[in-house]
């Protein structure tokens, strides 16, 4: 799977504008089933971004634009390219230590949020790399583990752990997801809200098997995005006061139930840009071009429809 991503172009895709976070005890919500409604989560367009670029790079004359590559076609773990045509390379070796990661998340300091996917093969460490949270501290540029899940389970049956992030920019926190107790036949993902500062898990959805996510702002309110790894439908999770509410709208399905959405760009006027790929629970090797599909969405207020477009 290609994950070659402009840090300030995807700044803005990747992260929305929130609340500002409430200190409540931990809470532990069951997911109510994911039931077709209305689509409509009202007007919306693009959404500002607090993300800045690590404050190492300044220290070392690293000029921007960089692009952080998580393909491991070339490195393993994480590697930024600059420089004209991207054929500079930064890959210190202290940055393979915990071996592939799937998506990142950033925040207003230039902090570099992971987490994990597994590839291609199981190690000995497979299992117990899935379960952390990782981050690239914007001063020092050192590769670390954030915070470890010891709940979350991988197996050879099912080798994810976590396996989407996202950051919202105002409240200052995380939104992961994990699908490690998942299987074909059974849906037991859950859905994390943290504060990376405190390391402490501020909700917790359970049921619910999550393949990608984005934070959008609208008229209406805001919403976390999700795309299910359990099938091909996009789903929308209403916020209030910092909490996630546990009965999500179903905005759309894809036309082929095989697509798992595997990211979600808010491209501004009511549209979005979703990329699709075949997901099932076993382990991902590296993904060829032709088994991702896009797909361009855009919300038509006059039918109160989601039109779908592939691209």
């Amino acid at each position: 799977m290609k994950r070659y991503l402009p840090i300030f172009t995807v700044f803005a895709i990747l992260l929305a504008v929130g609340l500002y976070v409430i200190d409540k005890k931990n809470q532990t919500i069951p997911a109510q089933k994911m039931t077709r409604v209305s689509g409509d989560i009202g007007e919306f367009g693009r959404q500002h971004s607090c993300a800045r670029p690590p404050q190492f790079l300044s220290r070392m004359h690293i000029p921007q634009p960089v692009m952080i590559d998580l393909s491991q076609k070339r490195f393993k773990g994480i590697a930024l390219l600059y420089g004209k045509g991207f054929k500079k390379v930064l890959h210190p070796k202290q940055w393979e230590q915990y071996a592939h990661f799937g998506t990142y998340a950033v925040d207003e300091k230039g902090n570099v949020y992971l987490v994990p996917i597994p590839f291609i093969s199981i190690h000995p460490d497979t299992f117990n790399l899935q379960k952390n949270i990782y981050k690239l501290d914007s001063k020092s540029g050192k590769l670390s583990v954030l915070m470890h899940f010891e709940g979350i389970v991988p197996s050879s049956k099912n080798p994810y752990g976590l396996n989407t992030i996202a950051y919202d920019c105002d409240s200052r926190t995380l939104w992961a997801a994990a699908i490690d107790k998942s299987d074909y036949s059974t849906q037991q993902g859950v859905i994390y809200h943290i504060d990376p500062k405190s390391r402490k898990i501020l909700q917790k959805i359970k049921g619910v098997d999550v393949l990608s996510m984005a934070l959008v702002r609208t008229s209406l309110g805001k919403f976390l995005l999700v795309g299910s790894a359990r099938d091909n439908g996009l789903y929308a999770y209403p916020l209030k006061k910092d909490r996630l509410l546990p009965k999500p709208v179903r905005l759309l399905t894809l036309p082929d139930p095989n697509e798992h959405i595997r990211k979600i760009k808010i491209k501004g006027n009511n549209t979005l840009e979703l990329q699709s790929i075949p997901f099932t629970y076993a382990l991902i090797a590296r993904s060829d071009r032709k088994d991702r599909m896009y797909y361009r969405v855009t919300w038509n207020r006059e039918k109160k429809q989601w039109e779908t477009e592939k691209m």
